[in-house]
């Protein structure tokens, strides 16, 4: 009988908005959760750990998603960038998933996940903000910044009813080759990418959204991408325990909820070839036991090849990630209802004790977080109000939040013989290279008379008989084309001009152009703020969070 109350108490929490339970005893959702865990068959245990993608269709989210919500109860979906183009669409999907989830027996709703870390990484589009990201917010050096970021952009999120968001990304931007990572990082100082994550994560919190920071132990020191293949990180423990865990640390000491693993190997330490993603080692001795972390802990794509390679198959990837510590496995796409890895893991359930013990302790902690942040009364909705998405993205505090942001984290990188501030008068002809339409848009209103050309490399005549007439040209430079179009113009004897978007590390390889400015986004606002300072309309403040190497 006293499970039973308890489970009406479930029932009544997310079926009857004035019922609420007694969080002044903390032992009251801890109490609720394993109650509900010990009544659940292995079916419905097992399927609070799986976190699915899908598949947008025109008539709408294709069945395989709603039949695991209807007939298993999944404990969550991922909203991924193909989901969300249309964001009154996506609010519409989301309600009627979580309409479906709460006709289940427990009547448990789901986590509605995303990246939308700012910067570079934003999966949630349509009408949500673009912003300067996270490497700009290391460049303005303000944690109100990464707060404020968190918070707005939650906000933003929360209006869709997404209630959990794969960010802070704490990754330490050490290895300037990184095509994963670069300006998606805080910079290369551990204690700072620690104190902006604290702090972003407060500012989701604030917003109703489960911050989840990533990618555990720390993805920043290789060139590599775990989605087409495993990456080594050859750093042995110690130095990883003072640089990359850092970061982490401070994150578990300061109560972040969640926390994703990922796919990287670490061959110096104890977990050998094995990613860190499927670790026993890393994810229980080190995260849990070392470092003390409670909360969540949640694979990356287990479908991206740096798991799988290593595993052998979904199935087997996804076993081991549980054994290993996590206890939510993602996937950017919804297997079929019975395919493998379901039927696999299920066998386990009922036939392995040590794992089905592990699935109960996972299912366990996602109820435990289910609680205590779908039922806060500032949680996102389970079902979005549409006025309210129509009206209130972008949010209008939050625009005017991220515009000055990027002009407060804009760097002059460099800057010989007065180069800057450049002026019409002083400018001459402008040529603007460059591979952004609002890059040329802006630069022909700052600099009357410029003209445009779209580069490609390697540089064709058109463009450096363009060039060669020219007295100035200010070159966009967001990748490895443009240094190639920057050499080609270095015999040319003209002044030159980089504005800079994304990381700023592809300045290693032109240290010799007259005036490089950073920004951290191809944002409209970044370019805006990057003009303005070219322009000298302000005095730019921001400094470079990583150091270059010349």
């Amino acid at each position: 009988m006293k499970n039973a109350a308890w489970f009406f108490c479930f029932f009544v929490f997310f079926s009857v908005s004035s019922f609420s339970l007694d969080f002044n005893d903390p032992e009251n959702p801890e109490i609720l959760a394993r109650s509900i865990v010990e009544a659940m068959t292995d079916e419905e245990a097992l399927a609070q750990l799986f976190m699915f993608g899908w598949k947008e269709w025109e008539s709408g989210p294709e069945p395989a998603i709603t039949e695991w919500i209807k007939r298993r109860n999944l404990g969550g979906v991922k909203v991924f960038g193909w989901n969300s183009a249309d964001t009154e669409r996506l609010a519409q999907t989301i309600s009627g998933f979580q309409k479906l989830s709460v006709q289940s027996r427990f009547n448990i709703p789901l986590l509605v996940a995303t990246d939308q870390e700012g910067g570079l990484v934003r999966h949630v589009k349509g009408q949500t903000s673009q912003t300067p990201g996270s490497m700009a917010i290391g460049a303005s050096g303000f944690p109100e910044d990464a707060y404020r970021s968190g918070l707005y952009i939650g906000k933003e999120l929360r209006v869709l009813g997404i209630n959990m968001n794969f960010a802070p990304t704490v990754d330490l931007y050490t290895n300037h080759g990184s095509v994963l990572i670069g300006p998606r990082s805080f910079g290369d100082v551990p204690e700072n990418a620690g104190l902006f994550g604290i702090a972003f994560a407060r500012g989701q919190e604030k917003a109703g959204i489960i911050p989840t920071a990533k990618h555990f132990p720390g993805h920043g020191d290789t060139a590599l991408d775990s989605h087409g293949v495993l990456p080594e990180i050859n750093a042995p423990f110690d130095v990883l325990w003072e640089r990359e865990l850092v970061p982490y640390r401070m994150l578990a000491k300061n109560g972040v909820p969640a926390i994703m693993s990922g796919h990287i190997a670490f061959p110096q330490t104890q977990s050998k070839d094995t990613p860190a993603s499927l670790s026993p080692w890393f994810l229980q001795t080190i995260l849990r036991e070392k470092i003390g972390f409670n909360g969540l802990i949640i694979t990356d794509d287990l479908m991206m090849n740096g798991a799988i390679m290593s595993a052998g198959s979904l199935s087997r990837a996804a076993r081991q990630a549980i054994l290993a510590g996590n206890d939510v496995i993602m996937t950017s796409q919804t297997p079929a209802l019975d395919e493998a890895v379901w039927v696999s893991l299920l066998y386990s359930v009922k036939n392995d004790e040590v794992f089905s013990s592990r699935v109960r302790e996972s299912a366990f902690r996602v109820l435990l977080v289910k609680l205590r942040y779908l039922k806060d009364e500032n949680a996102a909705p389970l079902y979005p109000d549409l006025k309210e998405v129509r009206e209130s993205l972008p949010g209008a505090e939050g625009s005017v939040f991220f515009q000055d942001l990027a002009a407060r984290s804009v760097t002059v990188i460099k800057n010989s013989n007065e180069t800057l501030p450049l002026s019409v008068k002083n400018a001459g002809s402008v040529l603007l290279a460059g591979q952004n339409l609002d890059f040329f848009a802006l630069g022909k209103r700052t600099f009357d008379g410029a003209a445009a050309y779209w580069y490609t490399a390697p540089v064709n005549g058109d463009l450096m008989r363009r060039a060669q007439s020219s007295d100035t040209i200010i070159l966009y430079l967001s990748n490895e084309e443009g240094i190639q179009v920057l050499r080609s113009f270095r015999p040319l004897g003209k002044r030159i001009i980089v504005l800079s978007v994304l990381s700023p590390a592809l300045l290693e390889q032109a240290s010799w152009v007259d005036a490089a400015v950073a920004v951290y986004s191809d944002s409209y606002e970044s370019l805006v703020a990057g003009f303005s300072a070219l322009a000298g309309r302000f005095n730019p403040s921001g400094s470079l969070p990583f150091k270059l190497k010349h």
